[in-house]
């Protein structure tokens, strides 16, 4: 069994929870073509002043969202308090390009918050890192006016240390202000990028050593993430894999550390009307299945519109996890990868508290399917969904008269399913009650 070294932020509950909610909302829920938006179509502030004078939510109710996310399996969620163009979703008192002077005016993630306690969800706050609109944060390869004529000479003026005082300030405005936070999601780094001459910011650009160590006083036990650029010394507690699915346990250096997948139900983060990649229904539970299995967490996002509700799309998705987690918890709470090497088309995860195996069957067999390595290691076992019995042998084998018994590879223990897969389940789960 790998395990990642201990972290410095409290990762226990994370890693038995397993599964969490994104939340990426804002202004750019209205031009409804991206949360990138400014910088993909370089749109100055002028232009973009369009969405926050409109921006009018009113339908918006976080304990609906709150208890969708609850019934869809998920023990945490991460808001976006402020994504890379700078509108801030709280009533900050360092900016006034925020949502209490929207025509909503009021404070949207104080409620929020309230709301996803109260469903028993632990609270994570994505705050970023870049700011499009703040004055001095300089004109970069990935900044809306980075192809401005006159982008280098406005440099001149901008002061990246200005730009970090703010920064720090609101960190520290929502590490104070909002009770017990589990989470703070920063993002993200780029150092390595150049465009026109001008380098893209890293540690030295948000004096991140001193932001976590900030972060770590004020929230003892906070969960920080990798997004900082930090040196060795500062050591992060999650890697954040991005819009891609890892196929074995992530490492750094060569160590297992703790890593959360953060995925999209379609190809967009923020709210897109007309974005058409929607993950199927298998493909929504085999990434949950895939992760844990590579001792993973998921963070799947939702992007809400701009009236304050989740699109009948994202609503089908979570229906999905709802729908499935119901009768397959157990296979993904407490659970990672195993000991043991599943055969094709199928994953393990395993308890190692309660002893058993769940076996998530990606395609159905045909009457028997024979799980290596694992005869004489099992006691009982059953389909999840409804705890009926699988019965299974250890060793049998064929002969010209017992034409109708499937053989089974040495070492390995065949089990007896029925012809048809079960109705209605997705990614059918086999629990395994080791001995």
């Amino acid at each position: 069994m790998l395990k990642p070294a201990a972290t410095p932020g409290d990762t226990s509950w994370f890693v038995h929870d397993r599964f969490g909610m994104f939340i990426h909302w804002g202004i750019y829920a209205l031009a409804a073509r991206h949360e990138w938006v400014k910088s993909y179509e370089r749109i100055n502030d002028e232009e973009y002043q369009k969405y926050f004078d409109h921006f009018d939510p009113d339908l918006y109710d976080p304990r609906q969202w709150a208890k969708i996310a609850r019934e869809a399996g998920m023990k945490y969620f991460v808001i976006t308090t402020k994504h890379h163009d700078g509108f801030c979703l709280w009533d900050t008192r360092y900016t006034d390009y925020k949502a209490t002077n929207t025509p909503y005016g009021q404070d949207l993630l104080r409620p929020m918050i309230e709301a996803f306690r109260a469903e028993g969800l632990k609270v994570g706050l994505y705050h970023s890192l870049i700011d499009w609109h703040h004055p001095e944060f300089p004109i970069d390869i990935i900044h809306p006016l980075r192809d401005h004529p006159e982008a280098l000479e406005w440099n001149k003026n901008r002061d990246i240390t200005k730009y970090a005082e703010y920064l720090h300030n609101q960190t520290r405005e929502l590490l104070t202000e909002y009770g017990k936070i589990d989470i703070i999601w920063f993002d993200y780094s780029y150092p390595h990028r150049e465009y026109r001459g001008v380098k893209g910011k890293g540690r030295a650009d948000w004096q991140s050593e001193k932001l976590i160590a900030m972060a770590r006083e004020l929230q003892p036990g906070i969960i920080v993430n990798n997004r900082l650029d930090l040196p060795a010394e500062y050591p992060a507690d999650v890697t954040t894999p991005e819009q891609y699915q890892p196929t074995e346990w992530v490492t750094k250096n060569g160590e297992p550390v703790v890593w959360e997948a953060c995925q999209t139900f379609s190809g967009s983060w923020g709210y897109h009307r007309d974005e058409a990649s929607w993950k199927s229904p298998q493909q929504l539970v085999r990434m949950l299945v895939n992760t844990v299995s590579c001792g993973g967490n998921l963070l799947m996002n939702v992007g809400p519109t701009a009236r304050g509700v989740f699109d009948f799309r994202a609503i089908q998705a979570l229906e999905t996890y709802r729908d499935w987690m119901k009768w397959h918890a157990r296979s993904i709470y407490g659970c990672t990868q195993s000991e043991y090497s599943a055969p094709p088309d199928v994953r393990y995860t395993q308890n190692y508290e309660t002893n058993r195996l769940y076996a998530h069957l990606f395609a159905w067999p045909f009457k028997h399917l024979h799980l290596p390595g694992l005869a004489g290691k099992v006691a009982y076992a059953q389909l999840l969904s409804d705890a009926s019995e699988i019965r299974f042998h250890k060793r049998q084998e064929q002969s010209e008269h017992n034409n109708m018994a499937a053989a089974t590879p040495e070492g390995a223990l065949t089990l007896e399913l029925p012809v048809a897969q079960p109705q209605s389940v997705v990614v059918p789960v086999v629990e395994l009650f080791l001995e």
